[in-house]
Protein backbone atom coordinates (compact mmCIF):
# COMPACT_ATOMS: atom_id res chain seq x y z
CA UNK A 1 0.00 0.00 0.00
CA UNK A 2 1.44 3.54 -1.38
CA UNK A 3 2.30 5.72 1.61
CA UNK A 4 0.13 9.40 0.90
CA UNK A 5 2.67 11.86 -0.55
CA UNK A 6 3.66 14.70 0.88
CA UNK A 7 3.92 17.90 -0.92
CA UNK A 8 6.72 20.50 -0.05
CA UNK A 9 4.64 23.80 1.49
CA UNK A 10 4.36 26.55 -1.04
CA UNK A 11 6.22 29.79 -0.82
CA UNK A 12 3.24 31.49 0.41
CA UNK A 13 2.51 29.05 3.14
CA UNK A 14 6.62 29.14 4.18
CA UNK A 15 6.54 32.83 5.40
CA UNK A 16 6.13 33.75 8.80
CA UNK A 17 4.85 37.16 9.21
CA UNK A 18 6.22 39.33 12.01
CA UNK A 19 4.88 42.65 13.12
CA UNK A 20 7.54 43.43 15.65
CA UNK A 21 10.81 45.13 15.19
CA UNK A 22 12.40 43.61 17.60
CA UNK A 23 12.49 40.13 16.31
CA UNK A 24 15.39 39.01 16.52
CA UNK A 25 16.65 38.28 12.97
CA UNK A 26 15.01 41.87 11.95
CA UNK A 27 17.74 43.64 14.80
CA UNK A 28 20.30 41.89 13.19
CA UNK A 29 19.51 42.88 9.45
CA UNK A 30 19.11 46.18 10.66
CA UNK A 31 22.35 46.24 12.83
CA UNK A 32 24.21 44.54 9.58
CA UNK A 33 22.69 47.19 6.86
CA UNK A 34 23.45 50.47 9.37
CA UNK A 35 26.94 49.07 10.37
CA UNK A 36 27.80 47.63 6.95
CA UNK A 37 29.55 44.58 9.16
CA UNK A 38 28.76 40.91 9.30
CA UNK A 39 26.41 39.92 12.08
CA UNK A 40 27.56 37.62 15.23
CA UNK A 41 26.61 34.99 13.47
CA UNK A 42 28.93 36.11 10.81
CA UNK A 43 26.13 36.96 8.34
CA UNK A 44 26.33 39.28 5.53
CA UNK A 45 22.69 41.43 4.91
CA UNK A 46 22.06 41.75 1.22
CA UNK A 47 18.88 43.39 -0.83
CA UNK A 48 17.68 42.86 -4.33
CA UNK A 49 15.72 40.29 -6.20
CA UNK A 50 19.25 40.25 -8.74
CA UNK A 51 21.37 40.14 -5.51
CA UNK A 52 19.88 37.91 -4.13
CA UNK A 53 19.70 35.43 -7.23
CA UNK A 54 23.57 36.08 -7.68
CA UNK A 55 23.56 34.62 -3.98
CA UNK A 56 22.09 31.89 -4.59
CA UNK A 57 24.13 31.06 -8.07
CA UNK A 58 26.58 31.37 -5.89
CA UNK A 59 25.83 28.83 -3.49
CA UNK A 60 25.86 30.90 -0.40
CA UNK A 61 24.56 29.61 2.58
CA UNK A 62 21.19 31.54 3.60
CA UNK A 63 20.45 32.25 7.47
CA UNK A 64 16.71 34.17 6.67
CA UNK A 65 15.07 35.77 4.27
CA UNK A 66 12.35 38.48 4.23
CA UNK A 67 9.97 39.42 2.05
CA UNK A 68 8.21 43.18 1.66
CA UNK A 69 4.38 42.25 2.03
CA UNK A 70 3.40 44.07 -1.55
CA UNK A 71 6.16 42.01 -3.09
CA UNK A 72 5.82 39.05 -1.76
CA UNK A 73 4.65 37.33 -4.80
CA UNK A 74 8.33 37.14 -5.32
CA UNK A 75 8.79 34.03 -3.00
CA UNK A 76 7.16 32.55 -5.85
CA UNK A 77 10.27 33.31 -7.70
CA UNK A 78 13.16 32.89 -4.76
CA UNK A 79 11.57 30.35 -2.41
CA UNK A 80 12.00 26.99 -4.11
CA UNK A 81 15.50 27.77 -4.98
CA UNK A 82 16.31 28.23 -1.14
CA UNK A 83 16.17 25.41 1.26
CA UNK A 84 13.18 24.62 3.49
CA UNK A 85 15.36 25.09 6.52
CA UNK A 86 16.08 28.40 5.89
CA UNK A 87 13.83 31.51 8.05
CA UNK A 88 11.61 33.00 5.61
CA UNK A 89 9.87 36.30 7.21
CA UNK A 90 7.06 38.27 5.29
CA UNK A 91 7.37 41.77 7.16
CA UNK A 92 4.90 45.56 6.66
CA UNK A 93 6.30 47.68 3.88
CA UNK A 94 7.17 50.32 6.89
CA UNK A 95 8.79 47.66 8.96
CA UNK A 96 11.16 46.53 6.08
CA UNK A 97 11.58 50.00 4.54
CA UNK A 98 13.12 51.49 7.59
CA UNK A 99 15.59 48.29 7.73
CA UNK A 100 16.86 48.27 3.86
CA UNK A 101 19.24 51.31 2.94
CA UNK A 102 17.91 51.49 -0.32
CA UNK A 103 15.61 54.20 -1.44
CA UNK A 104 13.60 52.16 -3.76
CA UNK A 105 13.32 49.15 -2.29
CA UNK A 106 12.70 46.12 -4.16
CA UNK A 107 11.12 44.03 -1.47
CA UNK A 108 13.13 41.28 -0.72
CA UNK A 109 16.75 40.95 1.50
CA UNK A 110 18.82 38.92 3.30
CA UNK A 111 21.18 37.57 5.49
CA UNK A 112 23.57 35.22 4.11
CA UNK A 113 27.03 33.55 4.98
CA UNK A 114 29.88 34.68 2.52
CA UNK A 115 32.79 32.17 1.85
CA UNK A 116 35.93 33.05 3.90
CA UNK A 117 39.16 33.44 2.43
CA UNK A 118 43.15 34.29 3.36
CA UNK A 119 45.60 35.69 1.73
CA UNK A 120 47.67 32.38 1.44
CA UNK A 121 44.49 31.00 -0.25
CA UNK A 122 45.32 33.83 -3.15
CA UNK A 123 49.18 33.44 -3.03
CA UNK A 124 49.48 30.01 -3.77
CA UNK A 125 50.81 29.06 -7.01
CA UNK A 126 48.01 28.08 -8.84
CA UNK A 127 46.29 31.05 -8.26
CA UNK A 128 49.16 33.34 -9.53
CA UNK A 129 49.58 31.53 -12.46
CA UNK A 130 45.51 32.25 -13.25
CA UNK A 131 45.77 36.46 -12.58
CA UNK A 132 47.19 39.44 -10.50
CA UNK A 133 46.81 40.12 -6.87
CA UNK A 134 44.93 43.19 -6.58
CA UNK A 135 45.81 45.48 -3.79
CA UNK A 136 43.25 48.23 -2.67
CA UNK A 137 44.76 51.10 -0.25
CA UNK A 138 41.83 53.98 1.07
CA UNK A 139 39.20 53.42 -1.26
CA UNK A 140 36.37 55.64 0.32
CA UNK A 141 33.84 55.10 -2.90
CA UNK A 142 31.41 52.32 -2.62
CA UNK A 143 30.83 52.31 -6.00
CA UNK A 144 34.44 52.25 -7.48
CA UNK A 145 35.65 49.33 -4.62
CA UNK A 146 32.44 47.30 -6.33
CA UNK A 147 33.18 47.94 -9.97
CA UNK A 148 36.77 46.98 -9.24
CA UNK A 149 35.74 43.63 -7.77
CA UNK A 150 33.25 43.01 -10.75
CA UNK A 151 36.22 43.87 -12.89
CA UNK A 152 38.26 41.73 -10.60
CA UNK A 153 36.78 38.90 -11.37
CA UNK A 154 35.61 39.13 -14.78
CA UNK A 155 39.68 39.77 -15.97
CA UNK A 156 40.90 36.60 -13.62
CA UNK A 157 42.35 38.08 -10.73
CA UNK A 158 43.87 35.93 -8.15
CA UNK A 159 41.98 37.51 -5.42
CA UNK A 160 41.70 40.92 -4.01
CA UNK A 161 43.10 42.62 -0.37
CA UNK A 162 41.08 45.93 0.95
CA UNK A 163 43.81 47.57 3.07
CA UNK A 164 43.38 50.41 5.64
CA UNK A 165 40.87 53.01 5.08
CA UNK A 166 38.98 50.95 2.29
CA UNK A 167 35.11 50.68 2.41
CA UNK A 168 34.07 47.64 3.96
CA UNK A 169 32.73 44.71 1.49
CA UNK A 170 29.45 44.53 3.04
CA UNK A 171 28.19 47.87 2.64
CA UNK A 172 25.13 46.98 0.63
CA UNK A 173 26.31 49.91 -2.05
CA UNK A 174 29.55 47.44 -2.78
CA UNK A 175 27.83 44.30 -3.12
CA UNK A 176 25.13 45.60 -5.13
CA UNK A 177 27.99 47.32 -7.47
CA UNK A 178 29.99 44.12 -7.38
CA UNK A 179 26.73 42.25 -9.22
CA UNK A 180 27.61 39.24 -7.28
CA UNK A 181 31.16 39.10 -7.89
CA UNK A 182 31.77 39.96 -3.77
CA UNK A 183 30.38 36.71 -3.38
CA UNK A 184 32.45 34.30 -6.01
CA UNK A 185 35.84 36.29 -5.73
CA UNK A 186 38.20 35.97 -3.01
CA UNK A 187 38.42 39.01 -0.74
CA UNK A 188 40.71 39.61 2.37
CA UNK A 189 39.74 42.16 5.00
CA UNK A 190 40.50 41.96 8.67
CA UNK A 191 37.50 41.04 9.81
CA UNK A 192 36.49 37.75 11.08
CA UNK A 193 32.73 35.57 11.52
CA UNK A 194 33.01 35.75 15.24
CA UNK A 195 33.70 40.09 15.48
CA UNK A 196 31.50 42.69 15.05
CA UNK A 197 34.24 44.85 14.22
CA UNK A 198 35.45 45.89 10.77
CA UNK A 199 39.11 46.03 10.25
CA UNK A 200 40.88 46.20 6.67
CA UNK A 201 43.83 44.64 6.16
CA UNK A 202 47.54 45.92 7.37
CA UNK A 203 49.03 46.95 3.85
CA UNK A 204 53.02 46.67 4.90
CA UNK A 205 52.10 43.24 6.26
CA UNK A 206 50.68 42.27 3.35
CA UNK A 207 53.32 43.63 1.18
CA UNK A 208 56.01 41.97 3.54
CA UNK A 209 54.13 38.87 2.67
CA UNK A 210 53.75 39.27 -0.52
CA UNK A 211 57.16 39.99 -0.93
CA UNK A 212 58.07 36.54 0.93
CA UNK A 213 56.71 34.71 -1.37
CA UNK A 214 58.32 36.26 -4.25
CA UNK A 215 55.32 38.09 -5.81
CA UNK A 216 56.13 41.21 -7.65
CA UNK A 217 54.41 44.64 -5.90
CA UNK A 218 53.72 46.76 -8.29
CA UNK A 219 51.79 50.73 -7.79
CA UNK A 220 49.61 52.21 -10.11
CA UNK A 221 49.82 56.53 -10.40
CA UNK A 222 47.76 58.67 -12.51
CA UNK A 223 50.93 60.58 -14.40
CA UNK A 224 54.75 58.73 -13.47
CA UNK A 225 55.49 55.05 -13.72
CA UNK A 226 56.09 52.64 -16.77
CA UNK A 227 53.15 53.31 -19.83
CA UNK A 228 51.20 50.44 -19.00
CA UNK A 229 51.50 48.90 -22.62
CA UNK A 230 55.09 48.70 -21.64
CA UNK A 231 54.58 46.87 -18.29
CA UNK A 232 55.11 43.44 -17.65
CA UNK A 233 52.11 42.31 -15.45
CA UNK A 234 52.73 38.36 -16.00
CA UNK A 235 53.75 35.95 -13.99
CA UNK A 236 53.38 36.39 -9.37
CA UNK A 237 52.56 40.09 -9.51
CA UNK A 238 50.06 42.43 -6.84
CA UNK A 239 48.73 45.25 -8.62
CA UNK A 240 47.92 48.27 -5.99
CA UNK A 241 45.89 51.04 -6.22
CA UNK A 242 45.36 54.10 -3.77
CA UNK A 243 43.02 56.56 -2.85
CA UNK A 244 40.58 58.22 -5.47
CA UNK A 245 42.49 61.82 -4.92
CA UNK A 246 45.67 61.39 -3.05
CA UNK A 247 47.01 57.67 -5.00
CA UNK A 248 49.46 55.38 -2.74
CA UNK A 249 50.75 56.75 0.41
CA UNK A 250 54.70 57.04 0.43
CA UNK A 251 55.41 54.26 3.13
CA UNK A 252 53.39 51.89 0.49
CA UNK A 253 55.47 53.34 -2.69
CA UNK A 254 58.62 53.18 -1.04
CA UNK A 255 57.93 48.98 -0.88
CA UNK A 256 57.08 48.49 -4.46
CA UNK A 257 59.01 47.33 -7.05
CA UNK A 258 57.69 49.16 -9.90
CA UNK A 259 55.27 52.05 -10.83
CA UNK A 260 52.61 51.82 -13.40
CA UNK A 261 51.13 54.73 -15.33
CA UNK A 262 47.92 54.36 -17.84
CA UNK A 263 49.19 56.81 -20.87
CA UNK A 264 45.94 59.33 -21.44
CA UNK A 265 45.28 63.93 -22.70
CA UNK A 266 46.63 66.03 -20.63
CA UNK A 267 42.79 67.69 -20.09
CA UNK A 268 41.93 64.83 -18.02
CA UNK A 269 43.61 64.98 -14.50
CA UNK A 270 43.15 61.54 -13.53
CA UNK A 271 41.24 58.79 -14.20
CA UNK A 272 38.40 57.07 -11.87
CA UNK A 273 39.80 54.29 -9.73
CA UNK A 274 37.37 51.85 -10.96
CA UNK A 275 38.21 52.80 -14.33
CA UNK A 276 41.75 52.52 -14.29
CA UNK A 277 41.85 49.39 -12.15
CA UNK A 278 39.40 47.68 -15.14
CA UNK A 279 42.03 49.21 -17.20
CA UNK A 280 44.51 47.43 -15.46
CA UNK A 281 43.64 44.17 -15.12
CA UNK A 282 42.05 44.46 -18.97
CA UNK A 283 45.51 44.51 -19.78
CA UNK A 284 46.84 41.63 -17.92
CA UNK A 285 44.48 39.47 -18.98
CA UNK A 286 45.72 39.96 -21.99
CA UNK A 287 49.01 39.63 -21.57
CA UNK A 288 48.34 36.11 -19.61
CA UNK A 289 46.69 34.97 -23.12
Amino acid sequence: MKKPSQTAPSAQQRLRRIEGRHNPLVKQLRLAFSRAELTEAGDCAIEGLRILEEAIRSGLRFSAVFFRESAQDRAERLLPQIGAQVETLLLPDKLFDTLVPSESPQGVAALVRLKEFSLDDVIEAERLQVGPIVVLSGLQDPGNVGTILRSAEAFGSAGVVLGEGTVSPFNSKVVRASAGSVFRLPVIHGQKSERAKPSMAKLEEVSEKLRARNVRLIATSSHKGTPLDQADLKGAVAIFFGNEGSGLPREVLAKMDESIAIPHTQQVESLNAGVAASIVLYEAARQRS
